[in-house]
């Protein structure tokens, strides 16, 4: 009975406005969009690419509450590899920075942030370059807030190395989802 009354009540409440959701963790970029194709600026320079290479600006809010640090990544699940292709690994973010200029590199980022190594052997960011004529490759660059301060890693950690620990501490992720073929 007392469980009735108390969903009842919560019920009651949510529908009267009483319950207000905590906002939501988002992430938004002047270099890119959702599910839109993406502009040379973030395509690779080598293996075939002939881009920029300039890590995409982003910017975020709305992190959980308990948020002690930041990550990004920049993954492409559809990479022929069989495990896909990480293009960016920054983390060790303080939690009081909600964004990152595009062009990033190791000079500008904030003290104690730590690129590590992407798939294309560089702890730095590496853009976009699918193989010719496949179909546009899916390009997952995700915001994740951390309950821990830093991560216990350096430059030569691997991305799936990185993606494990994050994924042991993570509170929250925003992510865009870019599009590239050629």
């Amino acid at each position: 009975m007392l469980t009735i009354r108390l969903l009842t009540a919560v019920l009651g409440l949510a529908l009267h406005g009483g319950l207000h959701a905590a906002p939501a963790f988002t992430l938004a970029s002047t270099d890119m969009a959702e599910g839109k194709m993406m502009t040379a600026s973030q395509v690779f320079h080598g293996f075939g690419c002939t881009g920029a290479n300039l890590a995409p600006q982003l910017s975020w809010s709305g992190a959980p509450a308990g948020t002690r640090s930041y990550a990004i990544t920049v993954y492409d699940p559809d990479a022929p590899t069989g495990s896909g292709w990480w293009h960016w690994s920054v983390f060790n973010l303080p939690a009081t920075i909600h964004s990152v200029a595009g062009g990033a590199t190791a000079a500008s980022l904030p003290a104690g942030a730590v690129q590590a190594r992407n798939d294309f052997g560089d702890s730095a960011f590496g853009g976009a370059c699918p193989p010719a004529g496949d179909q546009p490759h899916r390009y997952q660059v995700t915001v994740w807030a951390l309950k821990v301060d830093k991560l216990p890693l350096d430059q030569h950690a691997s991305g799936a190395l990185v993606g494990y620990l994050l994924n042991a501490n993570v509170l929250g992720k925003a992510q865009l989802t870019g599009l590239y073929g050629r």
